[in-house]
């Protein structure tokens, strides 16, 4: 037709030229696509025309040789002069393209124009002007230096846009395919954009460039440049592997190579049919490049779930390939030739198990795609198959390598499903074909690598159903055993290495606490083996030292001491030294785990000793400076601490005086090395020449050094500051690390006469009593270390206290003053029960000292460093004579407590004159800060060493308050005069904000003793005092190593007992802002642990009253009354129990198994009981109750008071929430209320019993849980044989209307059960037991299945009580006879009885008779706190955390037993019952089997190929540029007006799955709504979800006008359109209505258009979720192609 066209044209125009410059355009203007595409057609007709050597009028119109030529020039001016420079417009974006959207009318014109290039270029058919038009668009490929992806749009000048330069490339390749250099240059550069270029582009280079390159070749080149293609992608990815660019790069080969799929898969057989005989030419095969198989499997665990689909196409082409082939693969020679690890094989005479394996990897491998448990569980057994094939080969060659099956696990470590991650785990742990060699070494970098990232998830840890808290969790033992399993069976040569690495993943990345400990405890069950050298060792420091400085402290001491194990046993001591062992052990802290005294304390001795000799030698730096070796033969630990001792106190003379104090770090390591070898000494006696004089003379030869130079301290003034600060580290360091060190006096025998360092403790006959020998034993190096430190404790202490007297007057000496005083604080608690040295101290030293320092504050303040670190010196030295004694060291006789008795005198001090006479102008004191150097006159005094002032200052307020406050305990008796207490009390506010916060307790402890005494005259001062050390504790709560101590100073302060006391009358501003602070503290607990068990302990030791008769009654009296002003606190308690988050959970029953370690484990030892279980309030409230005496009046009130409010607790609970789920608070706290009701019981009067118990009936109609319902019958059966009298009331439930009771009467009718235990407190027997047949009777005709139930079996117990006897009346015709009675009762239990036969009937019957309330329990009998608190919620199935056991009642309080509330139960019968109620369902297990027939799982066949994998390739170019993988619209739904989770849930599911932009709700908390997860199926996680409040939705929807949305309503009006007729637009907004309301009037105007959807039924109303599917549907099918949307 075009030929035709133009035949005509050049007919009828006698001029061509001029029609050939009327279609082309000026360069300086944009043409519209139609023109270009007119001069397109033109040239493209004429090049088609014959050439003639002469031109003449015939029919037919030819070209001249001569106007070809000027025809062709004109062509080539074209591409030069038009289509480059019009290429180069539309990259930059130049004009409007007439009227015309820029992206549209681009792609428009870019289509023209390269369509135009493609015609000139085969016109020309001159493959060098096609050669220079590809080097002219070649640059437009590569990647500017300093330029980034994101700028390659607009490129600059001369070069075009990437995606121009694409189409354009890619007409121009067909015309330079012959030219193989310039082809390779296209093609290297195409495939570097592909690394580069962002991922839009990156399918659109591989189809449009790499397709049509490969298209234009032979077999011969296309073989060639394939190659080419696959070493450049298999190059890239090797090197690019160990970055963290891996993924993209992954990502992309796969994108390459899935496109390339057909032409590298292609078989043999069928490159020969296409191939010349003569030609050999073949086509590269991937399946033998290493390279290839790491890009699949990489791209099998990639996080992008396209990707991971792209490598199972692959995987599947290559076993397809395979297959038909039937060929061994890889060849015999290449297998022989080639060093490379093998990872795929195939055999042709196994072809079918090969084929099955590759069926069922896939298979497991799409099945793992979903999320759901049910789904991947039944497919787990597939894997057992795997794991089978991969391990049992009977021909030697292992034909499935086991890196496949590490793809499994990765995939299933990898889930989002935390579930689907442990069974992947638990699956792993439990494989058995890691027992090979060969396999555990396979394994071993997986289990380095993923296996151990998804070990740090705490998660994995919970324990299983069936484990109690305390337990071991199963994935610990697993682990255990997997990690012995493991190890031993890697080659030995493998082991440390493995190990080695191990460890060192330990420390390399963030670590919970709980992950840590476990893999440390499977690490302390290595069998012992030497793997560890100094490399281990060293990242076991680092483990200590980084992983777990964060941890919760007894986790951490746990771990540690499971770490020291392994370190021991796996160590080999023949590469490592001494000072690699000690260097470790320093980073074991003695009050976390390595504490001397304890097992794993004496097993590190006992390794040293085993190991002593065998250590390699230390490198020793001799005294001359060079570095010497130690004797070859033997390294003691003797020797080496010799030598580190010696290291130790070599300081060079000239040490500049001024210098900081040493790092501790030495004195810790040095002490801990002399302990540990003392120790093995004692433990390991020496031979023949070694042999020491005990353990005395061993210490004395260790110390000598030490006490040599502590001997001259107070003597020698010429000794180094830097040697004297080192030795009293390493002095206090020993003194710290050895416990039990103040020996009692009577046991110490020393004279004044022998003070000298061989002085020797002399013990009474009594330290040698038969019972005593094995702590004498313990003890001995503790005493031996004490006897040779008395020797130097003159020295000592003269040397401290003239340090302390004015010596000290630099910066750094602060630092230096509080080392002083903690030696001198130990030296004298230690030495304080020897009469000489204790006169000696408190008659001359102290008073020295205490004068030195009253002069020192009471002179004036000069502002220099040396006055100021003076004051500062002075007032630490005061604090800490006030602690010592505030200890009871000092005689209250003595001058140094005379001393201290005056500090009031110098803190109350008069003021100045100017000042008022009773401003304390001594609170409060700040240093002045000294002035810098270049404003001081004199000696210059550099800045840096002002660094540390503000600690300086805010320590020297500190030791302020700790003096205030020991004065405030021993000064003069009564208050003080109310200006300065309330004075007083305003400083201590004031310090409160002056000091940071974890220096505040001696504040709080000097606050509670003022608060009583001003509180009725200063009310409003008491108010901000507490409400300010209240914010503060709330600020410290998330550091916890001052919030502990800070909240009990607080609490002790803010409810002393003289506050609680205080009534709303006497102080109401005070009394609210306690009851507010109680009650926020109780809100804080319900987040920290611990928080209320401060509150509640100290409550009730304050409320605790005295034994009757005992001294101070009437006191104790007056205080427990406080007690009915805050009965909140009490109620609070007795159903206190948070539910915890599932991590908090963990942590506790984690520490819970750590401390039922015991011994075993060194850190239950070294870290004190924090005394933080959230149970402990509840047990403490139990105590406290069992405390009191009903014939007490304040204690019968209480008691009263509290019943009641616990019963309101439990009505309102019932009133607000019907129905409440098993477990959940509302269940606890009502349970938890009917335990302490149920304690109370025995000590109430019976007349308040009376008045309740219509309250405790009425509790039975509710509609209550298992365990709630239990307790209540319970209390019903305890009441009425306690008080029989009630009686009727109970028969009187019975007549309530049916309708209210429904199933409730079960409860009344499980009492009559138990009648056999109310009968004999009744009167009238006969009578009781007629009403309660003729009760029961009416029950057993019940519609309800199990009211039935309840009343057949109390007709059963009932009638066995009296039954027998009342037929015998009966024939002997008595006048109680039953008439007609007896044959309905036994008509009704041969019923029950004939059950057999009615299936379930029959098991439920069964099982209430068998169960424990009916069965085993008897409610007198087993009354006690054990079967309140422990048995009864284990047998109901409450969750383990409820359960109270009883040793908790004996170790943590004092609990008061009696006969009427025994603690344990006096048989063990009830314990005995196995849990379990008769209302469950049988529950069966599937067969393994059974379970894999259920797998549910779409599957797609891989040869549908590659149009699902890569839609873009089988569509038109316009379409191309949708983007490969899931496909987005532009449609936006809003459902801020829909507030049911469900609907929600629903809809976020349907706008996923239909690709919708974004889904708007009213809130984003309905995401983590279960009900909406229920629906939603974790869609959330896929779709972009966007919060709009339904106030904002009007601004939101004119803001999405403005940017060009349709604004689309789904409302039924006048002017509504059918769904069925209308067109959406592409940017559109669906707007969707309330549930009940639609949408709003407001809303109605700004909709463009109402869409309704045609109906037919009668109700006309569509649910919202259904609606806007529908027309989510509609909207899809009118944008998305055919091919681009997956059907199911």
């Amino acid at each position: 037709m075009s030929s035709i066209l133009i035949n005509a044209l050049l007919s009828s125009c006698h001029d061509p030229d001029t029609l050939f410059n009327t279609l082309c355009w000026p360069t300086d203007s944009w043409p519209d696509a139609e023109r270009v595409e007119a001069l397109t057609t033109f040239i493209d007709g004429i090049g088609k025309l014959p050439q003639s050597d002469t031109s003449d009028d015939g029919d037919k119109v030819a070209f001249s040789i001569a106007k070809r030529d000027i025809f062709l020039r004109k062509v080539e001016s074209i591409i030069w002069t038009q289509c480059l420079p019009l290429l180069l417009k539309v990259s930059n974006g130049d004009g409007a393209c007439k009227g015309k959207r820029v992206p549209d009318g681009r792609a428009e014109i870019t289509i023209a124009v390269c369509r135009l290039l493609s015609v000139c270029i085969n016109t020309l058919c001159d493959t060098a002007v096609s050669g220079q038009v590809a080097r002219a668009v070649l640059p437009s490929f590569q990647l500017p230096d300093g330029e980034t992806e994101e700028e390659l749009p607009g490129q600059g000048e001369g070069r075009l846009g990437i995606d121009v330069a694409i189409e354009a490339m890619s007409v121009i390749l067909p015309a330079v395919s012959s030219n193989e250099e310039l082809t390779t240059s296209i093609l290297s550069s195409a495939l570097s954009c592909i690394k580069t270029l962002p991922d839009a582009l990156v399918s659109k280079i591989t189809v449009r460039l790499i397709f049509t390159l490969l298209n234009c070749y032979s077999e011969d080149g296309i073989a060639s440049k394939l190659r080419f293609i696959l070493e450049d992608l298999c190059s890239w990815h090797k090197s690019d592997s160990s970055n963290t660019d891996s993924p993209v790069v992954t990502e992309r080969a796969l994108l390459c190579l899935t496109t390339l799929s057909d032409y590298l898969f292609s078989p043999a057989k069928v490159q020969q049919h296409t191939l010349p005989q003569s030609l050999s030419y073949t086509r590269p095969d991937p399946r033998c490049s290493l390279q290839f198989w790491r890009i699949l499997q990489d791209g099998l665990t990639h996080k992008d779930n396209v990707s991971r689909k792209r490598a199972l196409y692959l995987l599947k082409r290559c076993v397809a390939l395979s297959e038909d082939e039937a060929v061994e693969f890889p060849s015999s020679s290449v297998s022989s030739e080639d060093n490379e690890e093998i990872i795929f094989r195939w055999a042709p005479d196994r072809c079918k198990l090969l084929r099955e394996f590759w069926e069922d990897y896939a298979l497991v491998m799409e099945t793992l795609e979903e999320n759901q448990i049910h789904v991947v569980r039944p497919v787990l057994n597939r894997i057992h198959t795997l794991i089978q094939t991969a391990a049992n080969d009977s021909q030697g060659v292992s034909l499935f390598h086991p890196s496949w099956l590490l793809g499994v696990y990765q995939r299933m470590f990898h889930s989002e499903n935390k579930s689907v991650m442990r069974e992947g785990v638990d699956h792993l742990l439990e494989l058995q074909v890691l027992r090979r060699p060969a396999f555990a070494l396979a394994f071993s970098q997986f289990i380095l690598g993923p296996f151990m990232d998804v070990m740090s998830e705490s998660s994995l840890f919970h324990r299983t159903a069936g484990q109690s808290v305390g337990e071991c969790p199963e994935l610990g033992v697993k682990l255990q055993v997997f990690m012995v399993t493991f190890f031993s069976s890697l080659p030995q040569e493998n082991r440390g290495p493995v190990l080695l690495q191990l460890v060192q993943r330990l420390g390399s990345q963030h670590w919970c606490a709980v992950p840590i400990l476990f893999l440390s405890r499977a690490l302390s069950h290595l069998p012992p083996c030497p793997l560890l050298g100094p490399e281990g060792l060293q990242a076991l420091r680092e483990v200590l030292r980084c992983t777990m400085i964060t941890h919760q402290v007894l986790l951490r001491g746990a771990a540690q001491c499971f770490l020291l194990n392994s370190a021991l046993s796996l160590t080999d001591v023949t590469l490592v030294t001494l000072d690699d062992v000690f260097s470790l052990l320093v980073h074991f802290r003695a009050d976390e785990s390595l504490r001397r005294g304890t097992p794993l304390w004496n097993q590190l001795c006992d390794w040293l000793a085993d190991s002593e000799g065998s250590f390699r030698p230390c490198v020793r730096e001799s005294a001359d400076g060079t570095s010497t070796s130690t004797s070859p033969e033997r390294e003691t630990v003797r020797g080496y601490v010799q030598h580190q001792m010696e290291l130790f106190l070599r300081v060079p003379a000239s040490t500049d005086q001024t210098d900081s104090v040493p790092d501790p770090g030495e004195a810790e390591l040095l002490a801990k090395a002399i302990l540990l070898c003392v120790d093995i000494e004692g433990r390991t006696p020496r031979s023949g020449g070694e042999q020491t004089t005990g353990v005395s003379g061993g210490m004395d030869s260790l110390l000598r050094p030490l006490l040599d130079t502590l001997s001259r301290l107070h003597t020698n003034v010429y000794l180094p500051l830097r040697k004297t600060d080192k030795s009293l580290q390493l002095l206090l360091r020993l003194l710290q690390l050895t416990p039990a060190r103040h020996t009692p006096a009577a046991l110490l025998q020393l004279t004044p006469a022998r003070h000298t360092p061989a002085a020797v403790l002399q013990l009474t006959p009594a330290r040698h009593t038969p019972a005593a020998v094995e702590k004498e034993q313990e003890d001995s190096v503790t005493v031996s270390m004490e006897t040779l430190v008395l020797g130097v404790v003159e020295p000592i202490q003269e040397f401290i206290l003239r340090r302390l007297s004015g010596e000290l007057q630099e910066l750094c000496d602060v630092e230096r003053a509080e080392l002083y005083l903690s030696v001198l604080k130990e030296v004298v608690l230690m030495y304080s029960v020897l009469e000489w040295n204790h006169s000696k101290v408190q008659e001359a030293y102290f008073p020295r000292l205490l004068r030195y320092v009253l002069r020192t504050l009471e002179a004036d303040q000069i502002p220099s460093v040396a006055g100021q670190v003076s004051r500062a010196v002075a007032m630490a030295s005061l604090a800490m004579t006030c602690e010592v004694a505030a200890l009871g060291v000092f005689n209250l006789q003595s001058e140094t407590t005379i001393l201290l008795v005056h500090l009031s005198s110098y803190f109350y001090s008069p003021a100045p004159p100017p000042a008022p006479p009773l401003s304390l102008v001594n609170f409060n004191q700040t240093l002045l800060k000294p002035p810098t150097a270049a404003q001081s006159t004199g000696v210059s005094e550099q800045g840096p060493l002002l660094k540390d002032w503000g600690r300086m200052a805010a320590h020297f307020i500190r030791d302020q308050w700790t003096c205030l406050g020991y004065g405030r305990r021993i000064g003069p008796p009564g208050p003080l005069e109310l200006p300065r207490a309330s004075g007083s009390l305003q400083a201590a506010i004031e310090a409160l904000s002056l000091l940071p916060s974890g220096l505040v307790l001696p504040v709080l402890d000097f606050m509670a003793s003022m608060l009583p005494q001003v509180a009725l005259s200063e009310e409003a001062l008491c108010v901000e005092a507490v409400t300010v050390s209240w914010k503060l504790v709330l600020g410290l709560s998330s550091n916890p190593h001052d919030f502990w101590p800070t909240l009990q100073g607080f609490v002790t302060m803010a409810f002393h007992h003289s506050l609680l006391e205080l009534t709303e009358e006497q102080a109401p501003g005070l009394t609210v802002t306690l009851q507010q602070i109680a009650i926020e503290l109780m809100e804080l607990s319900q987040a920290k642990t611990g928080v209320f068990n401060v509150l509640i302990q100290h409550c009730c030791h304050t409320w605790l009253p005295t034994g009757p008769g005992s001294e101070g009654e009437s006191q104790s009296d007056a205080m427990f009354s406080s007690a009915l002003l805050h009965l909140d606190i009490l109620a609070e308690a007795c159903v206190y129990g948070p539910v915890f988050r599932r991590d908090q959970r963990l942590i506790q029953e984690v520490q819970v198994y750590v401390e039922r370690l015991g011994e075993e484990c060194a850190a239950n030892t070294a870290v004190p009981s924090d005394n933080r279980d959230d149970q402990f309030p509840r047990v403490c409230v139990v105590a406290f109750l069992s405390r009191l005496q009903p014939s007490n009046q304040l204690h019968e009130r209480l008691m009263e008071e509290l019943v009641l409010c616990l019963l309101k607790k439990d009505e309102a609970i019932s009133k607000s929430k019907q129905r409440y789920y098993s477990n959940s608070l509302q269940h606890r706290v009502k349970n938890r209320v009917w335990q302490t009701l149920l304690m109370l019981l025995p000590k109430l009067r019976g007349e308040f019993v009376g008045t309740v118990l219509g309250r405790v009936f009425e509790a039975g109609f509710v509609s209550n849980q298992a365990s709630v319902k239990y307790l209540i019958e319970w209390k019903m059966v305890l009441i009425l044989v306690q008080y029989p009298e009630h009686i009727d009331r109970l028969w009187a439930c019975f007549s309530v209307d049916q309708e209210k009771t429904k199933t409730s009467v079960c409860t009344f009718l499980s009492v009559l059960v138990h009648l056999n235990i109310i009968m004999p407190q009744l009167k009238e027997k006969a009578v009781q037991w007629r009403k309660a047949l003729d009760v029961i009777l009416q029950w057993c005709f019940s519609h309800n299945f199990s009211v039935r139930l309840y009343a057949l079996l109390a007709l059963k117990r009932v009638w066995g009580l009296e039954g027998a006897r009342a037929e015998a009346e009966e024939g002997a015709g008595g006048a109680d006879g039953l008439g007609g009675l007896a044959t309905v009762v036994k008509a009704c239990l041969h019923q029950a009885e004939a059950m057999q036969s009615t299936g379930n009937a029959n098991k439920n019957w069964t099982r209430i008779q068998d169960h424990f309330f009916f069965g085993g329990f008897h409610p007198v009998r087993d009354y006690s706190v054990e079967s309140i608190f422990y048995t009864f919620p284990s047998l109901s199935e409450v969750f383990e955390d409820e359960w109270i056991p009883p040793w908790k009642f004996e170790k943590l309080v004092d609990f008061s037993q009696s006969a009427s509330l025994p603690l344990r139960n006096p048989v063990p019968d009830l314990s005995q019952i196995q849990p379990g109620d008769w209302i469950q369902q049988d529950k069966g297990d599937q067969d393994g089997e059974e379970r894999w027939a259920e797998v549910q799982k779409k599957m797609t066949p891989w040869r549908l190929g590659i149009q699902e994998q890569e839609p873009e390739l089988g569509l038109v170019p316009q379409q191309r540029a949708a983007r490969l993988g899931k496909l987005h619209s532009a449609l936006l739904v809003v459902a801020s007006l829909i507030d049911k989770p469900t609907n929600l849930g629903g809809l976020c599911r349907t706008c996923e799955i239909f690709g919708a932009s974004a889904l708007v709700l009213d809130s984003l908390r309905h995401v983590s709504d279960k009900h909406f997860q229920a629906l939603s199926v974790s869609s959330e996680l896929w779709l972009p979800l966007l919060e709009v409040k339904p106030v904002e939705l009007a601004d939101f929807l004119q803001l999405k006008k403005r940017e060009g949305y349709c604004i689309v309503g789904v409302e039924q009006t006048a002017n509504s359109q059918s769904l069925k007729d209308y067109k959406f637009p592409e940017k559109t907004l669906l707007l969707l209505g309330n549930e009940r309301e639609g949408i709003p009037a407001n809303l109605l105007q700004l909709l463009d258009v109402c869409v309704e959807i045609p109906q037919q039924g009668v109700i006309r109303s569509l649910n919202v979720h259904v609606s806007a599917a529908l027309l989510v549907w509609e909207y899809t099918r009118q944008y998305l192609p055919t091919t681009g949307v997956k059907s199911d």
